[in-house]
């Protein structure tokens, strides 16, 4: 099969083959898949591996830094280009026995398993080599891009001009899309903002597109919601299609923008975000506050003294009411007498302070030089390199009171535990906020971090502060958090209707096959 086999996205129509009768792919319809995959790539663009007899069988990978157990993966797919991309999804719809797709972007998902799939028996479709800046449009504020585009090279795109994308903490060679349909977070503002409109292979090889468009006949405005139900939602931390390309909103570069640091002791927690969020309320601040712990200051390269808490408050504005508007803050800062330092340096020396100030105006390569002084390596090599490294990410009301609460957890976390965890706080809105807790450590430590990262989901999910992105290890939270049971049945529905031949693996966030499910 290549790419001239493909139905024609606009006339085909959603076909529902007979469901599969078992709950586990048979190796053997895995294998027929992969070559029928590497006749679009090309073999040297597909890894497997058979047996004697002819069958699938998983292949040896890399490590994944948080050390999470390392899945059962039959192969690997790397496609070139989207239409590539759909055609190997069709390949696999057309064999009902092979496993399912597990796709990714650039892979480097750190802290919550990089490459791992949630579930074992899968082959992986790789979009790394899916690059392409396809359209950038300046004046109206949007980019179009494939899944392997990172966010140091769309940042790159963009100097000098009067445009920027929202960028976050993590290296520049991570990828825009796999972040944003992951409901990562940027400085600028959680990146589901950022979505336009997303290009999705559904699991027949059917190739949509939600959300808002570019048209090549006339200008029309960049509006994601459309008429009618907004489909775009449907396939955020989704398994019901594969994204093969996004248009992403640039956002207006401001004239001129500074950063105000805030220093406080803990004692003085409640106070002192009440105060950052009042702020946020009446727009002396802009972007999405950071707050970190002294662990967090200190372990990616910072410096903080023994529980002081760090805030940084991005204010932008024009060459003439930048200065104006940081004396503001600073006044309202001293005056609240919750702050035990406040500093609006442009150079700070800090090398955090540093890396924040660059993110909030659109570079994340000052990300990379942090990753370096924290593990001694370049991203890259960092599944590889040794090291353990993992993340839990709860959602917490943007209160003083509910913040406290959060870190009182965490205390209690490192006294059952013995593991202590650093935090960086960021305010995605005046409503809430997202509690980032992260630990690095060594082989040695692996059982006890895990042990302590199941102890934070009871204590956190506990308290109602519930997690919003999962690592592999914890799929099965989905379930547990679901706020309405019916609902999540929809979700269900719908992963059946699409999908009745499990062509895309079930994620971290989907329903894997129950034993002796009879396709009813």
């Amino acid at each position: 099969m290549t790419t001239a086999d493909l139905p024609d996205a606009r006339t085909s129509t959603l076909a529902l083959p007979a469901p599969r009768r078992t709950p586990a792919p048979d190796v053997g319809g895995t294998h027929e898949a992969l070559l029928a995959a590497a006749a679009v790539v090309g073999t040297s663009r597909v890894v497997s591996a058979v047996d004697e007899q002819g069958r699938a069988v998983p292949i040896a990978r890399s490590g994944n830094v948080s050390m999470f157990r390392s899945r059962s993966v039959l192969g690997t797919v790397r496609p070139r280009t989207p239409q590539q991309a759909r055609a190997v999804v069709l390949a696999f719809d057309r064999f009902p026995d092979a496993c399912g797709l597990q796709a990714l972007s650039t892979g480097r998902n750190w802290g919550l398993g990089s490459r791992e799939p949630a579930f074992d028996d899968v082959v992986t479709l790789d979009l790394g080599d899916l690059t392409e800046i396809r359209e950038l449009d300046l004046a109206r504020g949007y980019a179009v891009i494939d899944p392997g585009v990172t966010q140091g090279q769309l940042a790159a795109r963009l100097t000098g001009t009067d445009r920027m994308v929202n960028v976050t903490n993590s290296a520049s060679c991570t990828s825009i899309v796999g972040n944003a349909v992951e409901r990562g977070v940027g400085f600028r503002a959680q990146r589901v903002d950022d979505l336009l409109g997303l290009e999705v292979v559904l699991p027949d090889g059917d190739l949509v597109r939600v959300g808002w468009w570019p048209e090549a006949e006339r200008a029309t405005p960049a509006y994601p919601h459309g008429l009618g139900p907004g489909l775009l939602p449907l396939f955020l931390q989704s398994d019901l299609g594969i994204v093969t390309g996004a248009v992403v909103r640039l956002l207006p570069r401001p004239e001129r923008q500074r950063v105000v640091r805030v220093s406080f002791p803990g004692d003085r927690l409640v106070p002192a975000v009440d105060a950052i969020r009042g702020w946020l309320v009446a727009g002396l601040v802009d972007a999405v506050p950071k707050l970190y712990d002294d662990a967090a200051t200190n372990r990616y390269g910072g410096s903080a003294d023994a529980g002081e808490f760090v805030a940084h408050l991005c204010v932008d504005g024009t060459a003439r009411t930048i200065d104006v508007l940081v004396d503001l803050l600073v006044a309202e800062a001293r005056a609240t007498g919750a702050f035990t330092d406040v500093d609006c340096a442009e150079e700070p020396a800090d090398l955090v302070a540093r890396d924040v100030v660059a993110n909030y105006a659109g570079d994340p390569t000052h990300n990379d030089a942090v990753f370096g002084a924290t593990f001694g390596t370049p991203p890259e090599g960092l599944d590889d390199s040794g090291q353990g490294w993992l993340f839990f990410l709860p959602l917490v009301p943007f209160t003083g009171a509910d913040v406290a609460a959060a870190n009182r957890l965490k205390e209690q976390l490192a006294v059952e535990t013995g593991v202590r965890f650093g935090s960086v706080l960021h305010g995605l809105s005046t409503e809430y906020a997202d509690f980032v807790m992260s630990v690095r450590f060594g082989p040695e430590d692996r059982d006890a971090v895990h042990a302590a990262l199941d102890r934070a989901h009871e204590l956190f999910v506990g308290a109602g502060f519930l997690p919003y992105r999962l690592d592999v290890d914890h799929a099965d939270w989905t379930d547990r958090v679901a706020p309405d049971a019916a609902a999540r049945n929809l979700t269900l529905r719908l992963k059946r209707l699409l999908d009745p031949h499990d062509t895309i693996a079930p994620s971290r966030y989907g329903h894997p096959r129950p034993e002796g499910w009879n396709g009813r």
